[in-house]
């Protein structure tokens, strides 16, 4: 925002400026202000307007939805019911924001009826204002606070003193928000930036699932955004898929876009080149056997090599393996480097310290979150994973990274629960870790899939932070100066020197012959990273008693790991000795168990063979049972047949009538 325009706003307090403003876009008292908003802004502004306006009025939505054939009023309903339970004064602020954006001049031309006092008001600074976003565009408040553990709060400044001092404030390791001015890029993340002198680069990202493919550039010298737009090229020249989780590289005048989720995923990593001098992108061709395609990896520039590592194929499969691409010949070669790698994982951040140690930290699987530290020598390709000291960083995943010196800087990310708020800096020469700064409330610098990236304003190294997801998708740009200064250049004196003072090097495993190590090669090659010297030489006396106090500190420190070694080399000894008399038990017990599995089969075939016979056995005694209760029944009736004709002839003779008398 300009300074003129800046002043042209702010001369009404709330809720006057608010009054001013709605009268201003027609909310005069008219029951319809819909043609008239509609008539001066597009309609996605006008109903942002109108529910914003009836927030602040009215308050929250209560009113039954109306029916979805009715395409006006249902969306008036769902627009204004869409801001929840916003305060009515965040509404009014919001209002005002938005006007001010789509129509910067509105004060000056509604200000013949308003009288405006002579003194400002400052906002309230302890109201949380959160912005709003709608249809992908944020509307952030006018002032940006982020409050700090100790209460100390920066940004709350007027933006045109915050634009006139930000190079010289005093304020270090506290993030703040510049007023930034101009279009805005959409709210996104897993988006690609890169700084080039004074600008920094956006690229693609995500955005409710939906990848982009937008080029926007942010001036670091007066806070003022653009969209370049790409310009049609030669036969080598392309338009560029919307993609996320690539990584974005500044080579020269050039943007180097590699990897990266797609819609349609290429079988291998795709590179592509943007020329800043002609606005054009176009596909670098490569040789050698490109690695698949990915997104979520590391890709590191060591002179005029990209060293890729990990990331998460089309399929969801996570990868641990190790490319590099030599950007002179364009040729792509697999490492097989020793030691062990990091587990498989994306969304990590990778550094390059001295120009020979690649350090990944953190990261996630589709589980589980990482905090741990791994490094890759460059010169020997051996992995090792190094003791980390100091405040080690909680699990993250989506977080950014950047490198000042032996300082690096890491941002953000999460644990799938919540955003990591503590920005950390991990010294690279003593493996030590510290907190520059904590965040509270959700802003953007305490989310994942945010972008980092490191500038110089006012001959001072800035940290310059973009975009994310914290359950909304952020916009925003954060910055922070660090009051974190290298001392790197002083310790290194040439670049055919290397870093043996480095706690690095020395957590790597020294055991092994570095000599022998360079003769043999890795499988007939020397994988060296060209560099060029950018340190200072010293004089010989300074360079002879720093190498004899670094030899001393190396053979001790070489000595006591041989004989750590020799300990674990017995300790496995003794453990495969150990091994082999329980695999012999267990080979001796498991036949035991085979003869005893025999037998208890037998039994059972015999125990079922009984149970057979025992089920015969009841039949039968079923049926004996029967017929004795048949016999007895058929002899009880016999008997009492006989009763029955002997009653009946001492009845007859009793009634005179003999047996034999009718015979008579």
């Amino acid at each position: 925002m300009s300074m003129a325009m800046a002043r042209a706003s702010s001369g009404l307090q709330y809720p006057e400026r608010f009054y001013a403003a709605a009268s201003y876009v027609g909310f005069d008292g008219s029951n319809s202000p819909t043609k008239s908003l509609t008539s001066k802004f597009p309609k996605s502004t006008a109903l942002l307007l109108y529910s914003l306006y009836q927030q602040a009025s009215v308050g929250p939505c209560n009113i039954p939805e109306p029916s979805s054939w009715k395409i006006v009023e249902h969306s008036k309903w769902a627009s204004w019911n869409q801001l929840g339970n916003m305060s009515s004064t965040e509404a009014m602020r919001l209002f005002v924001k938005i006007l001010e954006e789509e129509d910067p001049g509105w004060y000056s031309r509604a200000s013949n009826s308003v009288v405006e006092p002579v003194i400002d008001v400052q906002m309230n600074h302890n109201s949380k204002v959160e912005p709003v976003i709608e249809n992908g565009t944020t509307y952030p408040p006018e002032t940006k606070t982020i409050s700090s553990e100790n209460g100390s709060q920066v940004g709350t400044q007027d933006k045109d003193v915050v634009v006139e001092r930000f190079g010289s404030i005093g304020v270090y390791d506290q993030w703040i928000a510049p007023p930034v001015s101009g279009q805005r890029p959409k709210a996104r993340y897993e988006h690609g930036a890169a700084a080039v002198q004074d600008k920094l680069y956006i690229y693609g990202g995500n955005h409710n699932g939906r990848y982009l493919s937008d080029l926007h550039v942010l001036d670091l010298r007066n806070w003022t955004w653009s969209k370049l737009e790409v310009k049609a090229g030669g036969e080598s020249s392309t338009t560029l898929d919307s993609c996320a989780g690539h990584s974005l590289i500044a080579w020269g005048n050039k943007l180097l876009s590699i990897a990266g989720h797609t819609k349609d995923p290429s079988e291998s990593i795709q590179v592509k080149e943007f020329n800043l001098q002609t606005a054009t992108w176009s596909t670098l061709k490569t040789y050698g056997k490109a690695p698949i395609s990915r997104g979520g990896q590391t890709v590191s520039l060591v002179g005029n090599t990209l060293v890729i590592f990990g990331g998460q194929d089309a399929k969801r499969t996570l990868l641990n393996d190790l490319h590099i691409m030599d950007l002179e010949t364009m040729t792509w070669d697999e490492i097989d480097a020793v030691g062990v790698p990091p587990s498989p994982r994306s969304d990590h951040t990778a550094a390059v310290h001295v120009e020979r140690y690649l350090l990944i930290f953190g990261g996630g699987s589709h589980a589980t979150c990482y905090n741990d530290l791994h490094v890759l020598d460059l010169q020997t390709m051996e992995w090792s994973r190094p003791t980390q000291q100091g405040d080690i960083p909680t699990p993250r995943a989506g977080h950014a990274g950047v490198t000042v010196g032996e300082n690096w800087f890491i941002v953000g990310g999460g644990d799938n629960k919540s955003g990591a708020s503590e920005t950390v800096v991990l010294n690279m020469s003593t493996l030590a870790w510290s907190v520059v700064t904590s965040v509270q409330g959700r802003v953007s610098v305490a989310s994942e899939g945010l972008s980092l990236v490191v500038s110089s304003f006012d001959g001072e190294d800035v940290l310059v932070s973009f975009g994310g997801y914290n359950g909304r998708y952020n916009n925003e740009v954060y910055v922070l100066k660090p009051s974190h200064k290298s001392t790197l250049q002083s310790k290194i004196i040439e670049n055919s020197i290397p870093d043996s003072g480095s706690a690095v090097q020395n957590a790597t495993n020294p055991t092994r012959d570095l000599e022998s190590e360079f003769g043999a090669g890795h499988e007939g090659k020397i994988w060296e990273i060209s560099v060029d010297s950018t340190y200072p030489t010293k004089s010989k006396g300074d360079l002879v008693s720093v190498l004899k106090a670094e030899r001393e500190e190396l053979e001790s420190s070489l000595s006591k790991e041989k004989l750590h070694t020799l300990q674990l080399k017995q300790e496995l000894a003794d453990a495969e000795s150990s091994n082999s008399d329980l695999y012999k038990e267990l080979q001796s017990v498991r036949g035991q168990l085979a003869a005893e599995q025999s037998r208890c089969f037998k039994l059972e075939v015999e125990v079922a063979e009984l149970g057979q016979k025992l089920q015969n056995f009841g039949t039968l005694q079923k049926e004996l049972e029967l017929l004795q209760r048949q016999k007895a029944a058929s002899e009880q009736a016999a008997l009492s047949a006989k009763q029955r004709q002997g009653s009946g002839g001492v009845w007859g003779w009793l009634a005179g009538t003999p047996p034999d008398a009718d015979d008579e």
